[in-house]
């Protein structure tokens, strides 16, 4: 025996209430459990992902921002670089005060520069030209400021590269600022000096303060130029042990613990154009803060997943004992049935399938006792209905009357009315034998709307030859709807009805009208008379009637004929609309949809 054949054979011998459950752990608990560990892991992984990416993105903008801040000190540095005046006045050896204070007023271009680029807060520049006084634009190092190491590093620079430090300017009461600094080199004096731009703090720090997460900008020794935590600023990145060496990272993203929590650290270098060094930019964010709200939505979809695999387990093992005891009654009432007992009734309700058994097991056992009633009974119907036939033979026989005849004798009176002169005894002969025509030609499909028109013509035209000056019609036909198709005989019956059941006990002045018009999908038709109108007890009595589908009763049989016709055609949905009144008259309309 294969093991296939073997496991069918053993969940065979399982009861129904086990296999349901069995099932429901196999089909739904694994399955669900499997898919929402899954989901959640992506879930989170996802989250994190998308929040590196935008991490990313904001330290490229960063980039790019900072770089467009910085631009401004690297354009006015290149100017200077090359200005004539600025060479002449540091270079020239002044024989009084006078002479540099008259120079200095004749340079103005610091303090344009300044006023011109928001991005720059100072320029100084340091010389020894030992005829020159300090006014904090052009200054004299002294032994501390030639000590220093950004000093020195300038001044040892043969390419005249550009270097970006974070230090204090003497002239604005010893603050930190980003600044380049540049050797500057007189080639006609064979003399150098050291052009300092201080970089507006406010630009940086303004632009890494509006990020979600701590970002921060750092020269090549550490110190934080701007800080989205403003406590960061002018403090060196290892003094404030935030965990790992910034410093010797390159450009990447990093795992790290951050505060003591595991985090992600994006390193960017930034290295602008003629510079010699750069600065580096740094974001972190904590992977608890970005995960926090998928576990909490994880968790709480789990809490839901059990609670609801919980309530389910305890319904399917209710439901499965109902049925399990349902199906045992059953077994029941067939073996009273094979012992040849065909009395048994079986009692279980429901419309679930073992409800449809049992009343299939009911009807089984009430047909093959009532099997010797239903030939007999067969037998007397089939008399019955021998004799029905023969009857509507005779019936038809008997009604038979022959169209051409009928039609020869119409047109033979109609020219003998023509010849003596009556002429209108002749129309009305000519429209009642074109009315019988159209009637008798009518067959089970559908007919345009001009003909149908038409039979309500020469019929209005006999009733006005009937009821003379008492009855005057009008018919309205929307050209657009000419060939609509509808089925035959609907509007004229509702003609007569208005006619008979409201004008004939009108001594003057009836009118009978016939609209049609095209609406969109729909052909609106509507027949309105000035008659006696209708009360609303029998208005009642009518809406009943035009919902009995059985045909009792004799009164407004063409009402009721068109009615369920238009809702046996066209749907539910769709039937005779009558309003009146007592002396208001009488509007019914009817739609079909264009296309049927």
């Amino acid at each position: 025996m294969n093991p296939v054949t073997a496991l069918i054979r053993w969940s065979n011998n399982i009861n129904i209430r086990n296999k349901l459950i069995l099932a429901f752990i196999l089909v739904v608990f694994i399955p669900v459990m499997l898919v929402g560990g899954f989901l959640t892991y992506e879930f989170r992984k996802t989250v994190l992902d998308h929040a590196t990416q935008q991490t990313s993105n904001n330290v490229d903008k960063i980039k790019q921002r900072t770089l467009e801040i910085i631009r401004m000190p690297i354009e006015v540095s290149n100017k200077l670089l090359v200005d004539p005046r600025l060479s002449t006045l540091v270079n020239t050896r002044y024989d009084s005060t006078y002479e540099v204070v008259e120079a200095y007023r004749n340079y103005a271009e610091f303090k344009e520069y300044m006023k011109l680029y928001k991005e720059i807060v100072n320029i100084r520049f340091y010389t020894t030209n030992p005829t020159l006084i300090d006014n904090w634009d052009f200054i004299q190092p002294d032994t501390k400021t030639m000590g220093a190491f950004w000093y020195r590093h300038a001044m040892s620079n043969n390419r005249d590269t550009i270097s970006w430090h974070y230090i204090e300017d003497e002239t604005k009461n010893s603050e930190k600022y980003l600044s380049l600094v540049r050797r500057v080199v007189f080639h006609d004096y064979r003399t150098s000096g050291v052009l300092v731009i201080n970089v507006n703090a406010d630009s940086l720090n303004a632009m890494v303060r509006q990020e979600p997460f701590d970002t921060m900008l750092l020269d090549e020794r550490g110190y934080v130029v701007a800080a989205k935590n403003p406590a960061w600023v002018g403090r060196n990145a290892a003094e404030l042990q935030l965990g790992p060496d910034f410093l010797n990272m390159m450009t990447g993203t990093y795992e790290a613990v951050f505060g003591g929590k595991p985090s992600k650290v994006l390193v960017e270098d930034l290295l602008p154009e003629a510079s010699g060094n750069g600065l580096k930019i740094v974001s972190i964010f904590t992977i608890e803060s970005i995960v926090s709200g998928a576990n909490r939505i994880a968790m709480m979809g789990l809490i839901i997943i059990l609670t609801s695999l919980s309530i389910a387990m305890v319904l399917i093992y209710f439901s499965s004992k109902l049925l399990s005891s349902r199906l045992f009654r059953l077994k029941e009432q067939l073996v009273q049935v094979s012992t040849g007992n065909l009395n048994v009734a079986s009692t279980i309700d429901g419309n679930d399938e073992i409800g449809m058994l049992s009343r299939q097991f009911n009807y089984m056992v009430e047909s093959i006792r009532e099997l010797m009633e239903e030939v007999s009974e067969s037998n007397r119907q089939k008399s019955q209905l021998e004799l029905q036939q023969r009857d509507i033979k005779l019936k038809m026989m008997a009604s038979q009357i022959n169209p051409h005849f009928l039609f020869n004798a119409l047109e033979s009176i109609r020219m003998k009315a023509h010849m003596q002169g009556q002429a209108e005894l002749a129309a009305i002969v000519r429209s009642l034998g074109k009315l019988l025509r159209k009637n008798l030609e009518i067959g089970g499909g559908r007919i345009p709307l001009t003909e149908e028109l038409e039979i309500v013509r020469c019929y209005l035209e006999i009733q006005t030859f009937r009821f003379e000056d008492r009855l005057t019609f009008k018919l309205e036909l929307d050209p657009l709807a000419r060939d609509v198709p509808l089925p035959p005989l609907m509007i004229q019956p509702l003609v007569e009805n208005a006619i008979i059941h409201g004008l004939e006990s009108r001594e003057e002045g009836g009118v009978v009208e016939v609209r049609t018009k095209l609406e969109d999908d729909h052909l609106r038709v509507e027949v309105i008379d000035n008659g006696l109108g209708i009360p609303p007890e029998r208005m009642a009595f009518i809406e009943r009637s035009l919902a009995d589908s059985d045909g009792e009763g004799e009164h407004r049989i063409g009402l009721r004929n068109v009615h369920q016709r238009l809702s046996l055609t066209y749907g539910e949905g769709y039937g005779l609309q009558i309003t009146s009144g007592p002396d208001a008259g009488s509007r019914i309309h009817f739609m079909i949809p264009i296309g049927g």
